[in-house]
């Protein structure tokens, strides 16, 4: 099995990931630490502003906007569709 690790910023819009790290050292590591993106957490991209920024997520059954800048320091894992 190919596992595939991205930025969170690059999941494709309707695509599942797997949180695998996020950047510590980043102002807004925190934050999004205390709102649950942590590593192991499932998360899915719902849909982009028109413009690209922010991007809508899936995590924990709640739904929260990101900015670009913010969701580039979250890694996670996506695996290719199963047929």
């Amino acid at each position: 099995m190919i596992i595939n690790s991205i930025c969170l910023a690059d999941l494709p819009e309707g695509k599942s990931g797997t949180i695998t790290s996020i950047d510590t050292k980043s102002a807004t590591a925190q934050r999004l630490l205390d709102l649950g993106f942590v590593p192991g957490t499932p998360i899915k991209a719902l849909k982009r502003a028109p413009m690209g920024d922010p991007t809508t997520f899936e995590i924990r059954g709640y739904q929260l906007g990101l900015r670009r800048s913010e969701s580039e320091i979250i890694e996670v894992e996506i695996k290719p569709d199963e047929q």
